[in-house]
């Protein structure tokens, strides 16, 4: 886990950095932005289990 390395302070002086280097009001869309990126993610990597499921299955009758 990342954020083990980083202790309290670290971390809120990278929000600190974050929030001159991009604003109040980006940073918002920013995190928007990257949740739907993560959401896409996990769902293509659940995508193959479930194509192998149905093959598996076509393959037994």
């Amino acid at each position: 886990m990342i954020l083990g390395w980083f202790g309290p302070w670290q971390v809120i002086a990278i929000l600190v950095v974050a929030l001159l280097l991009f604003g109040g009001k980006k940073i918002p869309e920013l995190m928007k932005g990257l949740g739907k990126g993560v959401k896409e993610f996990k769902d293509a990597s659940y995508k193959p289990k479930e194509d192998s499921e149905e093959d598996s299955e076509e393959g037994k009758s």
